[in-house]
């Protein structure tokens, strides 16, 4: 039981990481430019699915923002088309924030499942040497 605790909370944990990442990527490529005939950055979104049973939840793949992003007409701009525009992501700060949040938290609730079942099991051994 305590093992499979520890193995259901390990597959939270990779999960989560895998979503700090995509939204780590998301806000640090928020404001990437690219020419207007060019596509903008993609944000990521990891897809989550859950284990068979009792084995936890996986990521089952990723998907992909619109690569079509915003036009933006900046004519300063070194990228900027013969009309002024350039292209920027199509990525939500307050959103991505919001991700950030819910898998920071979905992270160390994994990690706290982790510590407790390690004492858990510390805990039984101490009594069987008793």
């Amino acid at each position: 039981m305590t093992f499979d605790a520890i193995g259901i909370a390990g597959t939270g944990l990779t999960l989560h990481r895998k979503w700090l990442d995509a939204v780590s990527d998301n806000l640090a490529n928020a404001n990437t430019v690219t020419s207007a005939d060019g596509d903008a950055f993609q944000a990521r979104y990891i897809v989550a699915r859950e284990g068979e049973g009792t084995t936890g939840a996986y990521v089952a793949g990723a998907s992909w923002g619109d690569p079509a992003g915003r036009l933006v007409h900046q004519p300063d701009h070194p990228l900027a088309d013969e009309a002024g525009y350039v292209r920027y992501p199509d990525i939500d700060m307050a959103e991505q924030m919001g991700q950030l949040i819910m898998a920071q938290r979905g992270y160390q609730a994994n990690a706290a499942v982790v510590d407790r079942a390690k004492a858990t099991y510390e805990a039984a051994l101490q009594i069987g040497r008793s």
